[in-house]
């Protein structure tokens, strides 16, 4: 199958994302070496200067990192709480084959995923997960690898959504490019028109799509187990101070004052007409508050916190490295390099698009959109305002080439393969006729506007 060789290559040419990194970084020290010029006034050698810029760098994103690997947990712990459980269950009576299953994923993890992209994913993947269970109950047939796909669909509008880490990190006061471009509001990006019309289009146009999938692909009988891994844990007999990890009434005092303090920045500060309020702390701090109230205790939040902790290794371990790659780009002039020569081959009305395209190719071997805006960030920035394009729309052209190769990248779909049991190259055909839908929608979008 074309699946299984396009999975053969991939491994051929592609180590684990944490190895990329390091060559991205070693790549990049031979390019400033060869492109840019010694600084005069630092004494050390050029080779060594370069070193310098890339150790000055590494740790110049330890809080955006922090801010992601939150997202990420709040918003899988999010999804293991029971309303959450309720409402997949709800949808599944509508789930009487292999179409209608499809579309009623695709839709509700496209929905869910503008709102937080870790929730998104989880709940995609749980989605999928019991609609196979479904199907094995009611003898039903279904195409499992369609509906994984489905439940994967999300990582294609996530950065265009709530949760995507260049618009909410440029919303947020002092962030690293605030020297050059100042805050940037969600209104000027997520709540575009712009935007708000391609999410919208994808929306309608994704779940039709897969619906009508549904209709050519085969449907075989599965033989499927309950994942026991979705469960909460079970209750136990606590005493003494152990009974506060336990209560109720104590988990919600909490999570009512969180959400107090959100719900207050959100609809009393006068902010609220320019969308300020939204940024990745506020974010977090309603996840953290709405994910204790619906688990209900401390206990039962820990637990899935334990869970969700492992999806974090990438993230984690990965941020330094590219922001070590930023503090060499930056400091070096390398940056300005790269600037000047999208200046020379472009215009105010394709530059937006190079930047698609050029982000649709890094997010291949970066497959971190928080990652990606501090490699590319600072080069759509300086480009953007030697060209006089609008700088927030080409953060949702980086961040609309960003997403829409994580449908042929697997990095984050590893979450969704542990939980359904599938492999890569069963939900990658779907996922790649996805990616030339969005494409198409992407492109015309930034075209248009």
């Amino acid at each position: 199958m074309l699946a299984e060789r396009f999975i053969k290559v991939v491994r051929m040419i592609l180590p684990m994302p944490f190895t990329i990194a390091v060559i991205l970084t070693l790549f990049t020290v031979i390019l400033a070496i060869i492109l840019t010029d010694p600084i005069q006034s630092n004494n050390s050698p050029h080779f060594m200067q370069i070193l310098e810029f890339w150790e000055l760098g590494f740790w110049d994103l330890l809080k955006f990192g922090m801010q992601m690997t939150l997202m990420l947990v709040f918003g899988h712990v999010l999804a293991l709480t029971k309303p959450i459980q309720k409402l997949i269950d709800l949808a599944l009576k509508y789930c009487t084959n292999t179409s209608n299953s499809a579309a009623i994923v695709t839709v509700f993890t496209l929905l869910v995923t503008f709102f937080n992209w870790g929730l998104g994913l989880i709940f995609g993947a749980i989605f999928a997960r019991k609609v196979a269970e479904y199907a094995v109950k009611n003898n039903m047939e279904l195409n499992y690898p369609l509906i994984g796909a489905a439940g994967y669909s999300g990582l294609m509008i996530w950065h265009g959504g709530l949760s995507g880490s260049a618009p909410i990190k440029v919303s947020e006061e002092g962030h690293f490019l605030f020297d050059q471009i100042g805050q940037i509001l969600m209104n000027e990006t997520v709540f575009s028109s712009m935007n708000i019309t391609i999410s919208m289009i994808l929306l309608l146009i994704l779940p039709c799509s897969m619906y009508w999938l549904g209709g050519k692909v085969k449907a075989v009988p599965l033989s499927i187990t309950k994942n026991e891994e979705l469960e909460h844990q079970p209750s136990s007999k606590v005493s003494g101070a152990e009974k506060l990890d336990h209560s109720s009434w104590f988990c919600y005092l909490f999570a009512i004052l969180i959400l107090i303090v959100g719900i207050n920045k959100a609809l009393i500060k006068p902010e609220e007409v320019t969308l300020r309020f939204i940024n990745p702390d506020f974010i977090n701090f309603m996840l953290l508050g709405l994910g204790l109230a619906l688990h209900g205790t401390f206990s039962k939040y820990l637990y899935a916190v334990e869970s969700a902790i492992k999806g974090t290794t990438g993230i984690i371990i990965q941020f330094p490295i590219y922001a070590g790659i930023m503090g060499i780009m930056k400091y070096s002039g390398l940056v300005m390099v790269f600037s000047d020569f999208f200046v020379q081959i472009s215009n105010q009305t394709t530059f937006p698009i190079f930047t698609f395209i050029s982000a649709a190719l890094v997010n291949i071997f970066v497959p971190s959109g928080g990652g990606q805006w501090a490699v590319q960030g600072p080069i759509i920035v300086e480009t953007a305002m030697e060209l006089g394009v609008s700088i927030p729309k080409c953060i949702m052209a980086l961040a609309y080439g960003d997403q829409l190769t994580n449908m042929m990248q697997p990095f984050w779909a590893l979450p969704l393969l542990g939980i359904t049991g599938l492999k890569a190259k069963e939900i990658l055909p779907f996922t790649l006729f996805l990616m030339c839908i969005g494409a198409v929608v992407f492109i015309s979008g930034l075209l248009i506007f």
